[in-house]
C-alpha cells in the first residue's frame, strides 16, 4: 500500500461476508465506480480465497487488505493471500509490531483517547477510530484537540451525507462497508445500485476536497 496515494483518496471500502462467485464482478463495480482500497475481512468464509481472486481480477488497479486481524496465524495468511495493508478492531500488540517492523501500513482500532494514544504509541500508520456510528463527527473535533498529530480513520456510520463532516472535524479518512454493501443488493446480484452508491460516496469526498 502507497500511503501518499491512500491519501489523496482515502476512502476505504470493507466487504465483510461476501460470496466468492460474487468478487469479481464486485471488484470490477467498485473500481469502476472509482474506488481504489478495499479491505476484505479476515472472519469472511474463504478470506484468503477471496483475497486472491480480488487481486487476480482488479491487479494494479485496487489496493487490497485484510480486516478484522486478530492473531498472528490471519496475519500470515492475509500476506501470503497478497493482502497490502492490515486492518483490526482493536489493538494486539504483536500484529502491529510485526507490521512496523516489516513496513506493512496498519490500522488498528480503538476509541477512548486513552486506546486512541496507545495505537498511535504502537506505531499505527493511522489509528481506526471504531464504532463512530454513535459519536459523530463531533467526536473528532474533540479528539483532535489534544492528539492533533495522530492521523484518525473513521470507521462505522461514515455516509456520503455526513462525510464532509467527519473531514472538516480531522478524519484523515474514511470508510464504508455494509451501507452500501448492501446484503439484499448482493443477493440480488446488484451491481449497479452498488457501483451507483460507491460513485455517490466518492462524489461527495470530491465535493469536500474541492
Amino acid at each position: 500500500m502507497d500511503i501518499a496515494s491512500f491519501k489523496k483518496k482515502p476512502i476505504l471500502g470493507i466487504l465483510r461476508g461476501i460470496e466468492v462467485d460474487l468478487i469479481a464482478p464486485l471488484v470490477e463495480t467498485v473500481i469502476s465506480a472509482g474506488l481504489e482500497t478495499l479491505e476484505i475481512t479476515m472472519n469472511t468464509p474463504g478470506a484468503s480465497q477471496l483475497i486472491r481472486r480480488a487481486k487476480l481480477t482488479g491487479g494494479q488497479r485496487l489496493t487490497l487488505g485484510a480486516g478484522t486481524v486478530l492473531t498472528l496465524q490471519d496475519l500470515k495468511i492475509a500476506l501470503d493471500s497478497g493482502a497490502s495493508f492490515i486492518v483490526l478492531p482493536v489493538l494486539v500488540g504483536e500484529i502491529v509490531e510485526y507490521c512496523v517492523k516489516n513496513k506493512i501500513p496498519v490500522f488498528p482500532g480503538a476509541l477512548t483517547p486513552q486506546e486512541i494514544y496507545r495505537a498511535h504509541l504502537a506505531g499505527a500508520t493511522m489509528v481506526k477510530v471504531f464504532p463512530v456510528k454513535s459519536f459523530g463527527p463531533e467526536y473528532f473535533r474533540q479528539i483532535k484537540g489534544p492528539f492533533n498529530e495522530i492521523e484518525l480513520l473513521a470507521c462505522g456510520g461514515v455516509t456520503a451525507q455526513n462525510l464532509k463532516s467527519f473531514f472538516t472535524s480531522g478524519a484523515s479518512a474514511v470508510t464504508f462497508g455494509a451501507s452500501i454493501f448492501r446484503k439484499d443488493w448482493l443477493m440480488a446480484k446488484d451491481f449497479k445500485a452498488i457501483g451507483q452508491a460507491v460513485k455517490n460516496f466518492i462524489d461527495a469526498f470530491y465535493k469536500t476536497a474541492g
